[in-house]
């Protein structure tokens, strides 16, 4: 069973908003796209909901367990996720012009095998790794329909594997709750070649044992962030608001939320993942269509642009798509695919 909202088209349609700042440009730093037997969202549910106004002209696909192969050996099984993204956004190969794939580093550096093929198959498109590594004991602290075990991150074989993927020239992406940070801290730390892209604001949580978000659960996040962006290998993404695990009940409203309330209650998350990471070192994602359960996707990005108002052109530059583009290298088309506009 998910624990996902699911997502309702009917009630999404109930709350319209015009575009904000249309001329931004928008690399989309985190989506899925599956085809699942609760869910479909694949390349053209994607671009439609890109179509719906902002200037998103590239994405980044993030690993969710899509079209494995079913056979031959287990360690390779993941290319077929790749292949499936591939052949999905064969006519629109923007979206997403790159791809965050699984190896299982837990294989140590027996993994190189799994990492070469790939960018064997991928022609430059696999531009990182990322596992299943988010855990709570709390059973309501739950965002994966397969929750990982206990220390991986903690693992020996898994930083051997993680160094790998430095090795590779790929980038760490690290879904990980608040109570996690040190970890991924002491992996960053124990590898300054890799890059590790922290996702989802850090995973500050609004659930379970944390549902109160007392001041000294709030802290504690911070204390984790700041230390994770003391050191220089370290990235971030802010979003993942539609996470359940965050606390957030917009689906319960009987409108969706506009983005002028999203931008209220995101404010102090993402400023404090501003001053920890500046916007050189921070990110937008979307997290769709995770998150669509809970807004469009024309109120997430109005939000962000809401959140930036005070920001430079070349600060909401990074933040919008540079930075993601420059941690992946990622090629950000000088128009939106499609248009001829500069």
């Amino acid at each position: 069973m998910t624990p996902h909202v699911p997502i309702r088209e009917a009630w999404l349609a109930l709350a319209a908003e015009p575009v904000l700042d249309p001329a931004q440009p928008i690399l989309d730093a985190h989506h899925h796209l599956w085809d699942r037997d609760e869910s479909r969202y694949r390349s053209a549910e994607f671009v439609a909901d890109i179509g719906t106004g902002h200037d998103v002209r590239a994405s980044l696909y993030v690993q969710c367990r899509t079209g494995y192969r079913r056979s031959g050996p287990e360690s390779l099984r993941p290319l077929g996720e790749v292949e499936t993204i591939l052949d999905w956004s064969a006519q629109t190969p923007h979206y997403p012009a790159g791809i965050v794939a699984f190896a299982d580093l837990m294989r140590g550096s027996e993994v190189r095998d799994t990492l070469e093929a790939m960018l064997a198959l991928a022609a430059g498109r696999v531009r990182g790794i990322r596992n299943t590594t988010a855990f709570h004991p709390d059973p309501a602290v739950r965002s994966n329909p397969n929750p990982a075990p206990d220390g991986l991150l903690r693992s020996e074989a898994f930083r051997r594997g993680a160094a790998e993927v430095a090795r590779a020239g790929l980038v760490l992406d690290v879904w990980a709750y608040q109570t996690q940070l040190h970890e991924v801290e002491s992996l960053a730390r124990a590898l300054p070649d890799l890059t590790v892209v922290v996702d989802h604001c850090g995973g500050p949580l609004g659930v379970g044992p944390f549902s109160a978000r007392t001041s000294a659960d709030v802290a504690a996040w911070r204390r984790g962030l700041n230390a994770l962006a003391s050191l220089p290998n370290t990235r971030i993404k802010i979003g993942g608001f539609g996470l359940a695990v965050f606390g957030n009940t917009y689906h319960q409203r009987p409108l969706p939320p506009h983005s002028r309330q999203l931008a209220a209650d995101w404010a102090p998350w993402v400023e404090s993942c501003l001053e920890a990471f500046g916007p050189q070192r921070a990110m937008f994602e979307s997290n769709f269509p995770v998150d669509k359960g809970m807004f469009s996707y024309v109120a997430l990005w109005n939000a962000f642009k809401r959140l930036t108002r005070g920001a430079s052109q070349a600060e909401r530059d990074q933040l919008f798509w540079r930075s993601a583009a420059e941690t992946y290298g990622l090629h950000f088309p000088a128009c939106r695919a499609g248009t001829s506009d500069a």
